[in-house]
């Protein structure tokens, strides 16, 4: 009798080693496959336009990526639940064996997720690193205002400037295929620069001065807007994005500076030029 339970026990015990052997074979065999994928593979994400930038491109592959390992995750979790389900499911009315703890599996339930997070950190701490590299020597330098409740945008290797009103939706153009390096400021709330098509956005801080860099690699015209909640009249700072070639964009600076919008504005109000006094209209280096 001993010997007849012994057996059962020792074939129980194989039965789940080879049911286990199974589930780690399935896993290998989905992860290998995976591993074989490249970015142009996935299909494009819904809800996610190409985006219009190269700091876009790595931005979008990072999505992508995490969309895949998150995938990935829960089908292994659906498989295993279910094959719980399956494989030990009800075969008689007698209680099955009673297990206060299973200190490998706790461990496994541990180390499993510390590792993923560790994972998509490393590749979002690495991307974004790469993103917000500075560069050294950008065809473009802008200060981006964010005032309330709109937007001003100085050219400032051309000593230009733009600025909008939320009755007039301001436009920022750039040239293609040409680093642009963007300086934030705002004299007044917390704001925040997004520009959905390059994926990039960025807060507008008071006293602070925040950067980071685009280049455009589409021709075309892009929204752009406000996602911070800054007060009244947030949902109408709003401004558009123009990608042009550099002939066009030249075009532009010089009608500006035929407008007389010359010199540097650091706040939402003008007179009738934009060299004036700190505090009042702006500072400037007319031309």
């Amino acid at each position: 009798m001993i010997g007849s339970k012994s057996a059962r026990r020792l074939g129980a015990v194989s039965r789940r080693k080879r049911r286990a052997g199974r589930a780690l074979l399935v896993t290998a065999s989905a992860a290998l496959v995976l591993t074989g994928c490249s970015p142009s593979d996935i299909p494009p994400m819904i809800g996610i336009r190409k985006p219009a930038s190269v700091q876009g491109d790595r931005m979008y592959s990072l999505w992508q990526g995490s969309w895949v390992a998150a995938w990935a995750i829960g089908a292994l979790v659906w498989g295993l639940i279910l094959w719980a389900v399956i494989a030990y499911r009800r075969r008689s009315q007698a209680a099955p064996v009673q297990t206060r703890y299973n200190m490998p599996i706790e461990i496994l339930y541990t180390v499993v997720p510390l590792f993923i997070v560790m994972v998509l950190f490393a590749f979002t701490a690495r991307d974004e690193s790469r993103v917000l590299q500075p560069v050294a020597h950008p065809a473009q330098t802008i200060n981006v205002v964010g005032y309330r409740w709109s937007w001003t945008f100085n050219y400032l290797d051309e000593k230009v400037y733009d600025i909008g009103t939320p009755d007039q939706v301001p436009t920022l153009w750039l040239p293609i295929h040409e680093t642009t390096n963007f300086k934030l400021t705002s004299p007044d709330v917390i704001h925040s620069f997004w520009i959905p098509a390059f994926l990039m956005k960025m807060d507008v801080i008071p006293g602070r001065t925040n950067q980071f860099p685009v280049t455009p690699n589409a021709l075309g015209t892009f929204p752009g807007r406000c996602a911070e909640l800054c007060g009244v009249d947030h949902t109408r700072m709003i401004f558009q994005v123009k990608v042009v070639t550099q002939t066009e964009f030249d075009a532009h600076i010089a009608a500006l500076r035929a407008a007389g919008q010359v010199g540097l504005l650091v706040t939402g109000r003008v007179d009738n030029n934009a060299n004036g006094k700190q505090g009042n209209t702006g500072v400037g280096g007319g031309s």
